[in-house]
């Protein structure tokens, strides 16, 4: 039997001995005729705790439509999402890049249980997009993933405003400088509805990087969640996911060593989140392509900053779809010999031929030329030394500085930080150290968006404090930060071994992350280390604990 299209999931649904699994799929309501069409997944991360992913069941209607029409049978399932802004600062967040591995585990199995024949995933989250695209690379089917799309901007006194303005206003309010009003306004007028965190955070880093990857339908994919043009390209989305499904467009064609390469030189020009990083490294993995974190940062060194995005810049994500969205910048990244156009993409495009289909808004001032950027280098670089042998990663899009030095004062969790940040028990020059927070050690490499945010809401402390840690940061994060720091401390890096007073140097221009002691003194005082006990000895998080790999390695299970 030859159905155009049809290739997995004929051993499923065809031939008179599968007349009992197409009775149970015409209960459901499919057809028979519908049966004997392509078989396309729908992973969905719907929920309803957070904006993020609210509107998804929209999303997905929509995205049936168009593969309906193009001569495919969708068939939609669910799988988990953790919001990270809503747990950011609690023991909760520790689940969130567990939910990663979960996601992608959980498509897997859905999609090779029921022998699909092409997949569509829906992302809003920060881990879902890479979950996603995990999942994706394992099967190997003809595939995208799909971006629910960027919230649109607050507005509070005329000025555009995001979720970055109430958690740098937790720490304004903690230090008197608003009151309970003015908490309230922010609170009540960041989230105007639907959509994921509206800068250049996580979210939207994901959602970029995955169309300059060629896995998400490029512009498509961008247009904010709530825009009238949302569900039509929700709808184009269905029908080119169809037309790969038909030529065998696999993931593996399209996620090549060229076009990480691509997506890493678009984070470092966007300013995108130092998440990135463990994202697409996971991916590579997924796919069989050696890539490291020295990677990133050779590739960053040689690529300008231009796009001038919160928390770095001015303009949210919506500001950036309407000035091009990442057709421009992918034409801007290809003219000035940054990216490789000839990589392909889901549409069947390559990079190139979509990037000449880029519209520039006559007068836009979000995404610069490289004739004129707004740093001559990218916005992340990985730091090495006795501190982080295997790296760490710094986001230097939003800092203004290129050196620090200055004592260790040392929290064993990110709760006891934030306490003394809050309680003004932190100091102009100090370096603040979160350790225990890694992926065995949290587990799950917390986000420390709650302390970033009250040291930025601080003039004095912003400017003057330097931070460290082997969890991670929130796309959102500004400041003086390294996060990532590898090994951990609760597998007994080197970050174990610091104590209060200890000076630490962070040297932007040589890539050094130093403690000020010497290697002897560190050797001495990590012999007989233990770990402390695992908040969790088992569940889910002893599985994550005993599987996962170093976040140098992707924090991976």
């Amino acid at each position: 039997m030859t159905i155009e299209g049809k290739r997995q999931s004929i051993p499923m649904t065809e031939g008179p001995s599968r007349a009992a699994a197409r009775s149970y799929l015409r209960g459901v309501g499919y057809s028979k005729e519908d049966l004997h069409k392509p078989i396309i997944g729908i992973a969905n991360t719907w929920t309803e705790i957070g904006t993020c992913n609210v509107h998804l069941r929209e999303i997905a209607e929509a995205l049936k439509e168009g593969i309906r029409e193009a001569g495919g049978t969708p068939m939609e399932f669910n799988t988990i999402t953790i919001s990270d802004g809503i747990t950011m600062g609690t023991q909760g967040m520790k689940a969130s890049l567990v939910s990663r591995e979960v996601i992608a585990d959980s498509i897997e199995l859905v999609a090779r249980g029921n022998l699909f024949d092409g997949l569509a995933g829906i992302g809003g989250c920060d881990k879902n997009m890479p979950g996603i695209i995990m999942a994706l690379c394992r099967l190997d089917i003809p595939g995208l993933m799909l971006y629910g799309g960027s919230i649109a901007p607050g507005k509070l006194n005329g000025v555009d405003i995001t979720i970055q303005n109430v958690f740098e206003g937790i720490g304004s309010h903690a230090a008197g400088r608003i009151d309970d009003a003015g908490l309230e306004a922010l609170e009540a007028n960041a989230c105007p509805g639907a959509g994921a965190c509206g800068g250049q955070f996580t979210a939207n880093t994901m959602a970029m990087s995955a169309e300059i990857l060629g896995i998400a339908p490029i512009y498509l994919s961008g247009v904010p969640a709530t825009s009238k043009d949302k569900h039509e390209a929700t709808r184009e989305a269905g029908r080119i996911l169809m037309d790969a499904v038909r030529a065998n467009r696999r993931p593996s064609q399209i996620i090549t060593r060229k076009s990480i390469e691509n997506t890493i030189a678009s984070v470092a020009a966007s300013g995108g989140s130092t998440n990135a990083v463990l994202h697409l490294i996971a991916i590579a993995r997924e796919i069989g392509i050696p890539l490291s974190i020295d990677d990133f940062d050779a590739i960053s060194k040689r690529t300008p900053f231009i796009c001038d995005l919160t928390p770095a810049g001015r303009f949210v994500a919506s500001d950036y779809q309407a000035a091009g969205g990442s057709r421009l910048l992918a034409r801007r990244l290809i003219e000035a010999g940054h990216a490789d156009g000839s990589t392909l993409t889901i549409s069947g495009r390559t990079l190139a031929e979509e990037a000449a289909l880029a519209q520039e808004t006559p007068g836009q001032v979000v995404i610069h030329t490289f004739e004129n950027p707004i740093k001559p280098t990218g916005g992340l670089v990985i730091l090495k030394g006795n501190l982080a042998p295997e790296g760490s990663v710094m986001k230097v899009a939003a800092a203004n500085r290129v050196e620090h030095r200055g004592p260790a004062r040392v929290f064993d969790n990110e709760e006891d930080c934030f306490a003394a940040v809050q309680s003004a028990q932190i100091n102009p020059g100090d370096v603040l150290v979160i350790r225990y927070e890694g992926p065995k050690g949290g587990p799950g490499m917390r986000e420390m968006l709650q302390v970033t945010a009250a040291i930025s809401s601080n003039a004095e402390l912003s400017a003057h404090v330097a931070l460290l840690t082997d969890g991670r940061f929130s796309g959102a994060t500004r400041g003086f930060t390294a996060g990532h720091v590898a090994p951990e401390a609760f597998v007994g890096g080197p970050i174990a071994a610091v104590r209060e007073g200890d000076i630490i140097h962070f040297d932007i221009p040589n890539r050094k992350l130093t403690l000020e002691i010497g290697d002897e003194e560190i050797a001495a005082r990590l012999k007989g280390f233990k770990p402390p006990p695992l908040r969790w000895p088992k569940g889910v998080f002893r599985k994550y604990v005993d599987r996962v790999t170093s976040a140098s390695e992707g924090a991976t299970t």
